[in-house]
């Protein structure tokens, strides 16, 4: 283990912090902000680690397992660094019915990776998803912000092109 890694101490940007006392001041207890709080560390983290978790638990006077309840629960937080995109495929009923079996074998097959692994060269992070609700595209995955639905083999192959 990198020892500049250990010793360092994650702190919550300006930036950050500005947005999460905007959230914060939306409700009657600071503890409401902690999913955006989350949220805009790991946007610019790229993902949650436990440091992160306690300086978020500090500036919203929380403790940390509160904090870390809501990392872990949520599948949109990413407690282990991936890769620069994460794919997310729904395996889901909808999505499982209409192909999305075939759509995870071909990822696989044209990353060279499983489920939960990160391709070589640092890219792309393959991982499953339950239900992110957008069954009438089935089969469909997110990558990064956006949807990509009524996915085929051929739109998938355009995506991977596109990642740097």
């Amino acid at each position: 283990m990198n020892p500049t890694l250990v010793d360092r101490r994650y702190r919550l940007s300006q930036a950050v912090m500005a947005e999460v006392d905007k959230e914060a001041a939306k409700y009657p207890s600071r503890r409401a902000a902690v999913k955006s709080a989350l949220r805009y560390c790991q946007e610019e983290m790229g993902w949650v680690s436990n440091e992160v978790v306690t300086a978020v638990a500090e500036y919203l006077g929380l403790e940390p397992i509160e904090v870390y309840e809501v990392a872990t629960f949520y599948d949109m937080f990413y407690t282990e660094p991936g890769g620069r995109h994460r794919i997310r495929v729904c395996t889901n009923v909808s999505c499982m019915l209409r192909g999305a079996e075939a759509i995870v074998n071909h990822l696989q097959e044209q990353l060279g990776i499983e489920i939960g692994e990160t391709s070589p060269d640092g890219r792309i992070t393959l991982l499953e998803a339950e239900c992110l609700a957008a069954c009438g595209g089935a089969p469909m995955l997110v990558c990064g912000n956006q949807y990509f639905e009524n996915l085929t083999t051929d739109k998938l192959d355009s995506l991977l092109d596109q990642l740097d």
